[in-house]
């Protein structure tokens, strides 16, 4: 099932909180077998994010922060 804008948006306004407050608000962005094909998300912060079997195929991922994230069977083509 496709993710909606709207939803992505919360959670990754979710992420930003938990990653400002030094966790302590907020919450981690759980993203684990999202449908994020063409998914903008440039410049999105998602350090320590749960990406685990998420479909970003063709997704826009420039500038994006990866660091920490968890991306194992992840499917990146033309990412």
């Amino acid at each position: 099932l496709k993710m909606t804008d709207e939803k992505l948006n919360e959670i990754l306004e979710e992420h930003s909180k938990w990653l400002s407050s030094g966790r302590q608000e907020g919450c981690c962005a759980d993203l684990s077998g999202a449908d994020l094909r063409y998914a903008d998300l440039s410049y999105a912060d998602l350090s320590h994010a749960d990406l685990r079997y998420a479909d970003l195929s063709h997704a826009d991922l420039g500038h994006a922060n990866l660091e920490g994230a968890n991306l194992s069977h992840a499917d990146l083509r033309n990412a």
